[in-house]
Protein backbone atom coordinates (compact mmCIF):
# COMPACT_ATOMS: atom_id res chain seq x y z
CA UNK A 1 0.00 0.00 0.00
CA UNK A 2 1.47 3.36 -1.02
CA UNK A 3 2.11 6.06 1.56
CA UNK A 4 -0.74 8.27 0.29
CA UNK A 5 -3.31 5.48 0.73
CA UNK A 6 -2.09 4.73 4.25
CA UNK A 7 -2.26 8.42 5.15
CA UNK A 8 -5.81 8.93 3.88
CA UNK A 9 -6.95 5.60 5.31
CA UNK A 10 -5.62 6.51 8.75
CA UNK A 11 -7.55 9.80 8.62
CA UNK A 12 -10.76 8.03 7.61
CA UNK A 13 -10.53 5.37 10.33
CA UNK A 14 -9.76 7.97 13.00
CA UNK A 15 -12.66 10.19 11.96
CA UNK A 16 -15.02 7.23 11.66
CA UNK A 17 -14.14 6.08 15.17
CA UNK A 18 -14.60 9.57 16.64
CA UNK A 19 -17.93 10.15 14.87
CA UNK A 20 -19.26 6.72 15.77
CA UNK A 21 -18.19 7.12 19.40
CA UNK A 22 -19.83 10.55 19.55
CA UNK A 23 -23.14 9.41 18.06
CA UNK A 24 -23.21 6.27 20.22
CA UNK A 25 -22.47 8.22 23.41
CA UNK A 26 -25.13 10.82 22.62
CA UNK A 27 -27.70 8.12 21.81
CA UNK A 28 -26.98 6.19 25.02
CA UNK A 29 -27.09 9.40 27.09
CA UNK A 30 -30.54 10.34 25.76
CA UNK A 31 -31.81 6.77 26.08
CA UNK A 32 -30.42 6.55 29.63
CA UNK A 33 -32.38 9.58 30.88
CA UNK A 34 -35.53 8.31 29.14
CA UNK A 35 -35.41 4.84 30.68
CA UNK A 36 -33.57 5.14 33.98
CA UNK A 37 -36.80 5.91 35.86
CA UNK A 38 -38.29 2.64 34.64
CA UNK A 39 -35.29 0.70 35.95
CA UNK A 40 -35.40 2.50 39.30
CA UNK A 41 -39.14 1.88 39.72
CA UNK A 42 -38.54 -1.86 39.33
CA UNK A 43 -35.58 -1.72 41.73
CA UNK A 44 -33.10 -3.07 39.19
CA UNK A 45 -29.42 -3.16 40.10
CA UNK A 46 -26.69 -1.17 38.42
CA UNK A 47 -25.35 -4.32 36.74
CA UNK A 48 -28.69 -4.86 34.96
CA UNK A 49 -28.74 -1.24 33.78
CA UNK A 50 -25.12 -1.45 32.62
CA UNK A 51 -25.78 -4.74 30.80
CA UNK A 52 -28.80 -3.26 29.02
CA UNK A 53 -27.00 -0.19 27.71
CA UNK A 54 -23.80 -2.09 26.89
CA UNK A 55 -25.82 -4.60 24.87
CA UNK A 56 -27.51 -1.68 23.07
CA UNK A 57 -24.23 -0.48 21.55
CA UNK A 58 -24.17 -2.90 18.55
CA UNK A 59 -27.72 -1.97 17.53
CA UNK A 60 -26.88 1.75 17.84
CA UNK A 61 -23.81 1.27 15.65
CA UNK A 62 -25.92 -0.62 13.11
CA UNK A 63 -28.51 2.18 13.14
CA UNK A 64 -25.96 4.97 12.74
CA UNK A 65 -23.58 3.22 10.35
CA UNK A 66 -24.74 4.85 7.06
CA UNK A 67 -24.54 8.36 8.49
CA UNK A 68 -21.21 7.66 10.18
CA UNK A 69 -19.65 6.39 6.95
CA UNK A 70 -20.95 9.44 5.09
CA UNK A 71 -19.66 11.94 7.67
CA UNK A 72 -16.32 10.17 8.08
CA UNK A 73 -15.68 10.40 4.33
CA UNK A 74 -16.83 14.02 4.14
CA UNK A 75 -14.72 15.06 7.14
CA UNK A 76 -11.65 13.23 5.81
CA UNK A 77 -11.84 14.90 2.40
CA UNK A 78 -12.82 18.19 4.02
CA UNK A 79 -9.75 18.21 6.28
CA UNK A 80 -7.52 17.48 3.29
CA UNK A 81 -9.21 20.31 1.41
CA UNK A 82 -9.03 22.74 4.36
CA UNK A 83 -5.30 22.16 4.84
CA UNK A 84 -4.69 22.59 1.08
CA UNK A 85 -3.38 19.02 0.90
CA UNK A 86 -6.04 18.18 -1.68
CA UNK A 87 -4.88 21.04 -3.92
CA UNK A 88 -1.27 19.94 -3.54
CA UNK A 89 -2.15 16.36 -4.47
CA UNK A 90 -4.03 17.52 -7.56
CA UNK A 91 -1.14 19.81 -8.49
CA UNK A 92 1.15 16.77 -8.44
CA UNK A 93 -1.06 15.14 -11.05
CA UNK A 94 -2.86 12.72 -8.73
CA UNK A 95 -6.47 12.37 -9.93
CA UNK A 96 -9.39 12.68 -7.55
CA UNK A 97 -10.38 9.03 -8.08
CA UNK A 98 -7.06 7.91 -6.56
CA UNK A 99 -7.47 10.28 -3.63
CA UNK A 100 -10.98 9.03 -2.87
CA UNK A 101 -10.18 5.36 -3.56
CA UNK A 102 -8.95 4.53 0.00
CA UNK A 103 -12.02 6.27 1.47
CA UNK A 104 -14.41 4.26 -0.71
CA UNK A 105 -12.47 1.00 -0.13
CA UNK A 106 -12.48 1.56 3.65
CA UNK A 107 -16.21 2.26 3.60
CA UNK A 108 -16.83 -1.02 1.74
CA UNK A 109 -14.74 -2.88 4.32
CA UNK A 110 -16.74 -1.25 7.13
CA UNK A 111 -20.02 -2.23 5.47
CA UNK A 112 -18.86 -5.85 5.25
CA UNK A 113 -17.96 -5.66 8.94
CA UNK A 114 -21.41 -4.28 9.79
CA UNK A 115 -23.05 -7.08 7.78
CA UNK A 116 -21.01 -9.63 9.74
CA UNK A 117 -22.15 -7.94 12.95
CA UNK A 118 -25.78 -8.20 11.79
CA UNK A 119 -25.29 -11.92 11.26
CA UNK A 120 -23.34 -12.92 14.37
CA UNK A 121 -23.68 -10.17 17.02
CA UNK A 122 -26.96 -8.28 16.67
CA UNK A 123 -29.33 -11.26 17.15
CA UNK A 124 -27.86 -11.99 20.59
CA UNK A 125 -27.54 -8.40 21.83
CA UNK A 126 -30.99 -7.33 20.63
CA UNK A 127 -32.56 -10.43 22.18
CA UNK A 128 -30.81 -9.60 25.46
CA UNK A 129 -31.98 -5.97 25.51
CA UNK A 130 -35.52 -7.02 24.58
CA UNK A 131 -35.58 -9.58 27.38
CA UNK A 132 -34.32 -7.09 29.98
CA UNK A 133 -36.64 -4.30 28.89
CA UNK A 134 -39.79 -6.33 28.26
CA UNK A 135 -39.51 -9.01 30.93
CA UNK A 136 -37.60 -7.46 33.82
CA UNK A 137 -38.64 -3.82 33.45
CA UNK A 138 -42.08 -3.81 31.81
CA UNK A 139 -43.10 -7.18 33.24
CA UNK A 140 -44.33 -8.54 29.92
CA UNK A 141 -43.60 -12.17 29.17
CA UNK A 142 -44.16 -13.56 25.66
CA UNK A 143 -46.98 -16.10 25.73
CA UNK A 144 -46.01 -17.87 22.55
CA UNK A 145 -43.52 -18.26 19.75
CA UNK A 146 -43.19 -17.32 16.10
CA UNK A 147 -42.16 -20.03 13.66
CA UNK A 148 -42.22 -20.14 9.86
CA UNK A 149 -44.56 -17.21 9.46
CA UNK A 150 -47.09 -18.30 12.13
CA UNK A 151 -47.72 -17.35 15.74
CA UNK A 152 -48.45 -19.99 18.37
CA UNK A 153 -49.90 -19.07 21.77
CA UNK A 154 -51.02 -21.04 24.78
CA UNK A 155 -54.03 -19.47 26.46
CA UNK A 156 -55.86 -20.33 29.67
CA UNK A 157 -58.07 -22.92 27.98
CA UNK A 158 -56.59 -23.65 24.57
CA UNK A 159 -53.99 -23.01 21.92
CA UNK A 160 -54.01 -20.35 19.21
CA UNK A 161 -52.30 -20.51 15.85
CA UNK A 162 -52.50 -17.89 13.13
CA UNK A 163 -50.63 -15.64 10.71
CA UNK A 164 -50.63 -11.92 11.46
CA UNK A 165 -49.30 -9.92 8.49
CA UNK A 166 -49.42 -6.61 10.34
CA UNK A 167 -48.86 -6.73 14.13
CA UNK A 168 -50.52 -3.31 14.46
CA UNK A 169 -53.84 -4.57 13.07
CA UNK A 170 -56.17 -7.06 14.75
CA UNK A 171 -56.52 -9.11 11.59
CA UNK A 172 -55.49 -12.77 11.48
CA UNK A 173 -55.22 -15.28 8.64
CA UNK A 174 -55.53 -19.07 8.81
CA UNK A 175 -56.76 -18.78 12.38
CA UNK A 176 -57.25 -21.82 14.61
CA UNK A 177 -58.14 -22.33 18.26
CA UNK A 178 -57.93 -25.75 19.93
CA UNK A 179 -59.12 -26.90 23.37
CA UNK A 180 -57.57 -30.13 24.63
CA UNK A 181 -59.10 -32.54 27.15
CA UNK A 182 -57.35 -34.25 30.05
CA UNK A 183 -56.24 -37.09 27.77
CA UNK A 184 -54.57 -34.60 25.40
CA UNK A 185 -57.19 -35.13 22.75
CA UNK A 186 -58.83 -32.32 20.81
CA UNK A 187 -62.11 -31.46 22.53
CA UNK A 188 -62.97 -28.37 20.45
CA UNK A 189 -61.35 -27.12 17.27
CA UNK A 190 -62.25 -23.80 15.65
CA UNK A 191 -60.60 -22.82 12.38
CA UNK A 192 -61.19 -20.00 9.93
CA UNK A 193 -59.54 -18.53 6.90
CA UNK A 194 -59.79 -15.03 8.37
CA UNK A 195 -60.45 -13.59 11.84
CA UNK A 196 -60.82 -10.09 13.29
CA UNK A 197 -61.18 -8.69 16.77
CA UNK A 198 -62.99 -5.49 17.81
CA UNK A 199 -65.10 -4.15 20.66
CA UNK A 200 -67.68 -6.89 20.03
CA UNK A 201 -65.14 -9.70 20.37
CA UNK A 202 -63.82 -12.26 17.93
CA UNK A 203 -65.40 -12.51 14.48
CA UNK A 204 -64.38 -15.48 12.33
CA UNK A 205 -65.02 -15.79 8.60
CA UNK A 206 -65.27 -18.88 6.37
CA UNK A 207 -64.55 -21.46 9.05
CA UNK A 208 -65.68 -24.59 10.80
CA UNK A 209 -66.35 -25.65 14.39
CA UNK A 210 -65.59 -29.20 15.46
CA UNK A 211 -66.64 -30.69 18.81
CA UNK A 212 -65.84 -34.09 20.29
CA UNK A 213 -68.90 -36.38 20.35
CA UNK A 214 -67.35 -39.43 22.01
CA UNK A 215 -65.89 -42.60 20.50
CA UNK A 216 -63.30 -40.47 18.74
CA UNK A 217 -66.00 -38.80 16.66
CA UNK A 218 -66.18 -35.10 15.89
CA UNK A 219 -69.29 -33.09 15.00
CA UNK A 220 -68.46 -30.52 12.38
CA UNK A 221 -70.35 -27.27 11.79
CA UNK A 222 -69.55 -25.02 8.84
CA UNK A 223 -70.13 -21.28 9.18
CA UNK A 224 -69.72 -18.26 6.95
CA UNK A 225 -69.38 -15.70 9.72
CA UNK A 226 -69.66 -16.18 13.47
CA UNK A 227 -68.75 -14.50 16.77
CA UNK A 228 -66.78 -16.39 19.43
CA UNK A 229 -66.01 -15.57 23.05
CA UNK A 230 -62.41 -16.71 23.31
CA UNK A 231 -60.86 -15.90 26.71
CA UNK A 232 -57.84 -14.06 25.22
CA UNK A 233 -57.68 -10.82 23.25
CA UNK A 234 -54.98 -9.66 20.80
CA UNK A 235 -53.46 -7.55 23.59
CA UNK A 236 -52.57 -10.80 25.36
CA UNK A 237 -50.58 -11.98 22.35
CA UNK A 238 -47.25 -10.40 23.11
CA UNK A 239 -44.15 -10.63 20.92
CA UNK A 240 -41.32 -8.13 21.50
CA UNK A 241 -41.32 -5.17 19.16
CA UNK A 242 -38.97 -5.37 16.18
CA UNK A 243 -38.75 -9.14 16.53
CA UNK A 244 -37.17 -9.44 13.09
CA UNK A 245 -34.11 -7.56 14.36
CA UNK A 246 -33.45 -10.53 16.64
CA UNK A 247 -33.00 -12.70 13.55
CA UNK A 248 -29.71 -13.01 11.72
CA UNK A 249 -29.43 -12.42 7.99
CA UNK A 250 -29.52 -16.16 7.33
CA UNK A 251 -32.62 -16.56 9.50
CA UNK A 252 -34.32 -13.68 7.68
CA UNK A 253 -33.59 -15.41 4.40
CA UNK A 254 -35.05 -18.64 5.75
CA UNK A 255 -38.21 -16.72 6.64
CA UNK A 256 -38.63 -15.90 2.95
CA UNK A 257 -38.44 -19.60 2.09
CA UNK A 258 -40.84 -20.78 4.81
CA UNK A 259 -43.52 -18.13 4.33
CA UNK A 260 -46.71 -19.69 3.05
CA UNK A 261 -49.06 -16.90 2.03
CA UNK A 262 -48.10 -14.19 -0.50
CA UNK A 263 -48.46 -11.47 2.16
CA UNK A 264 -46.10 -13.26 4.54
CA UNK A 265 -43.62 -13.93 1.76
CA UNK A 266 -43.70 -10.30 0.66
CA UNK A 267 -43.14 -9.05 4.22
CA UNK A 268 -40.31 -11.53 4.80
CA UNK A 269 -38.56 -10.50 1.59
CA UNK A 270 -38.97 -6.83 2.47
CA UNK A 271 -37.41 -7.41 5.89
CA UNK A 272 -34.52 -9.40 4.41
CA UNK A 273 -33.71 -7.03 1.56
CA UNK A 274 -34.34 -4.02 3.77
CA UNK A 275 -31.90 -5.17 6.47
CA UNK A 276 -29.09 -5.60 3.92
CA UNK A 277 -29.88 -2.48 1.90
CA UNK A 278 -29.94 -0.26 5.00
CA UNK A 279 -26.40 -1.32 5.88
CA UNK A 280 -25.31 -0.74 2.27
CA UNK A 281 -26.87 2.74 2.24
CA UNK A 282 -23.64 4.30 3.54
CA UNK A 283 -21.80 3.68 0.25
CA UNK A 284 -24.11 5.62 -2.14
CA UNK A 285 -24.40 8.39 0.45
CA UNK A 286 -20.60 8.61 0.55
CA UNK A 287 -20.34 8.67 -3.25
CA UNK A 288 -22.70 11.64 -3.35
CA UNK A 289 -21.34 13.37 -0.26
CA UNK A 290 -17.74 13.59 -1.49
CA UNK A 291 -18.42 15.63 -4.66
CA UNK A 292 -21.01 17.72 -2.80
CA UNK A 293 -18.27 18.76 -0.37
CA UNK A 294 -16.09 20.04 -3.23
CA UNK A 295 -19.04 21.79 -4.87
CA UNK A 296 -19.97 23.52 -1.62
CA UNK A 297 -16.38 24.66 -1.07
CA UNK A 298 -16.04 25.97 -4.62
CA UNK A 299 -19.35 27.83 -4.50
CA UNK A 300 -19.38 29.27 -0.97
CA UNK A 301 -15.76 28.97 0.12
CA UNK A 302 -16.64 26.93 3.21
CA UNK A 303 -16.11 23.22 3.44
CA UNK A 304 -16.93 21.48 6.72
CA UNK A 305 -18.98 24.28 8.28
CA UNK A 306 -21.52 23.91 5.50
CA UNK A 307 -20.75 20.46 4.09
CA UNK A 308 -21.59 18.62 7.31
CA UNK A 309 -25.13 20.12 7.58
CA UNK A 310 -25.64 19.45 3.87
CA UNK A 311 -24.49 15.84 4.35
CA UNK A 312 -26.82 15.36 7.32
CA UNK A 313 -29.68 16.79 5.29
CA UNK A 314 -28.81 14.47 2.42
CA UNK A 315 -28.81 11.47 4.77
CA UNK A 316 -32.15 12.52 6.25
CA UNK A 317 -33.79 12.87 2.82
CA UNK A 318 -32.44 9.52 1.63
CA UNK A 319 -33.53 7.86 4.86
CA UNK A 320 -37.03 9.31 4.46
CA UNK A 321 -37.32 8.06 0.88
CA UNK A 322 -35.89 4.68 1.87
CA UNK A 323 -38.38 4.31 4.75
CA UNK A 324 -41.29 5.28 2.50
CA UNK A 325 -40.28 2.69 -0.10
CA UNK A 326 -40.00 0.02 2.58
CA UNK A 327 -43.52 0.81 3.78
CA UNK A 328 -44.85 0.63 0.23
CA UNK A 329 -43.10 -2.71 -0.26
CA UNK A 330 -44.61 -4.18 2.92
CA UNK A 331 -48.03 -3.03 1.76
CA UNK A 332 -47.47 -4.78 -1.57
CA UNK A 333 -47.47 -1.69 -3.79
CA UNK A 334 -43.93 -2.18 -5.10
CA UNK A 335 -41.60 -5.20 -5.23
CA UNK A 336 -39.27 -5.57 -2.20
CA UNK A 337 -36.15 -5.65 -4.37
CA UNK A 338 -37.15 -2.33 -5.95
CA UNK A 339 -37.64 -0.75 -2.52
CA UNK A 340 -34.24 -2.03 -1.43
CA UNK A 341 -32.22 -0.85 -4.46
CA UNK A 342 -33.95 2.27 -5.80
CA UNK A 343 -32.32 4.80 -3.48
CA UNK A 344 -28.92 3.11 -3.77
CA UNK A 345 -28.93 3.11 -7.58
CA UNK A 346 -30.18 6.68 -7.98
CA UNK A 347 -27.95 8.24 -5.32
CA UNK A 348 -24.94 6.12 -6.26
CA UNK A 349 -25.18 6.93 -9.97
CA UNK A 350 -25.56 10.63 -9.30
CA UNK A 351 -22.59 10.53 -6.93
CA UNK A 352 -20.38 8.68 -9.42
CA UNK A 353 -21.32 11.12 -12.19
CA UNK A 354 -20.45 14.10 -9.99
CA UNK A 355 -17.16 12.50 -8.92
CA UNK A 356 -16.19 11.94 -12.55
CA UNK A 357 -17.15 15.52 -13.35
CA UNK A 358 -15.05 16.84 -10.46
CA UNK A 359 -12.10 14.74 -11.63
CA UNK A 360 -12.23 16.06 -15.18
Amino acid sequence: MILLYRYILAHFIRHLGMIMAGFTSLYILIDFFEKIDNFLEKGKSFSVVATFFAASIPSIIDLMSPVCILLAGVVTLGVLNHSNELIALKACGIPLKKITLPIIAASIACILLFLAMAQFVLPHTVALTNEIWNKEVRGKVPLGIYRNGRYYYRGDQGFYSFARPDPKLNQFRNFSYTIWNDRYGADTLVSASFATWDANGWLLHDGQLQRAAGNERMITEIFKERHFDFPETPDDFFVPAYRTVELSLVQLYQETRHARSPDERNKARTDFYGRISYTLLGLPLLLLGLPLLLMVYRRWGRDLSLAIPVSCGLAFVCWGVYTTLQSLAKAGYIPPIMAALSVHLVVGCIGLALLIQEDS
